[in-house]
């Protein structure tokens, strides 16, 4: 499903209010709720408006553990880490203790690091299917997500959770959860914003199938949701699949 809502902080307003309310139910149903995170400007208005009210106090965080997608191989101090993006803007604002953070480490490798984190993942869910409550994705210009780039061996890992990912572009290594753990989740929420995305939003979503080219493809959960809350510039292209408004409420419904 495809939900187009007017602007960008629109779209970060209806994430924010989803990550509440599907916190709320698994809280209810399950006892916990595990939700994997992504970097980028649209999920930081959305983690910012989590660390205040009103969602603040409506969220149960003793049931909430939080990880992931991926993270670039440096310190959590660095200003280029995902995971201390979501501590500034969110974390250090709400009642969450350590071990409901599951950061993806800075170990002495990326090859340790994501080692060390596949070991996480594989502890967190004990011998259980790795089903994250809610997964958000964002969608990069060349069409990866996460760090699942085009023509990258870990594309087609089928036996890791986790894996090490080098991008010359930058000289940078990073950490990345693979397609196969994402697809076994409840809902996989991609958050998509601004004019420079429509091009590559209207080739994931409506072009011929090349998840080789376009990694963010590979996404199709298998027995979950998959949704797309994108602004009216990203969706200006999409042209055949369906799409439907957003509620100015923020209520999103999956």
């Amino acid at each position: 499903m495809v939900i187009v809502y007017e602007d960008r902080e629109a779209v970060s307003r209806a994430a924010a209010r989803l990550f509440a309310d599907q916190a709320l139910q698994g809280a209810g149903e399950r006892g916990r709720f595990a939700a994997l995170l992504s970097g980028g400007e649209t999920p930081r208005g959305s983690f910012e408006l989590l660390g205040r009210e009103p969602l603040r106090s409506s969220i149960p965080w003793d049931a909430v553990h939080l990880f992931w997608g991926d993270e670039r191989w440096v310190p959590l101090d660095d200003a280029r880490s995902n995971q201390g993006m979501a501590r500034r803007a969110f974390i250090d604002q709400v009642p969450l203790s350590e071990e409901q953070v599951h950061g993806i480490p800075f170990a002495a490798s990326p090859q340790e690091s994501a080692a060390r984190y596949d070991r996480e993942l594989r502890g967190y869910f004990d011998g259980e299917p790795p089903r994250f409550d809610l997964v958000f994705l964002g969608l990069g210009a060349d069409g990866h997500t996460a760090s699942l780039f085009p023509g990258n061996a870990a594309l087609s890992e089928r036996n890791r959770w986790a894996c090490e990912v080098y991008r010359s572009e930058g000289d940078l290594y990073r950490v990345t959860v693979t397609a196969e753990l994402i697809n076994q989740a409840a809902l996989v929420v991609f958050l998509v914003a601004g004019r420079e995305k429509a091009e590559i939003f209207s080739r994931v979503l409506e072009g011929a199938r090349q998840p080789e080219e376009l990694p963010a493809q590979l996404i199709r959960p298998v027995t979950g949701k998959l949704l797309w809350l994108v602004d009216r510039e990203a969706a200006r292209l999409v042209h055949q699949h369906p799409v439907v408004e957003g509620s100015t409420s923020g209520k999103v419904t999956p």
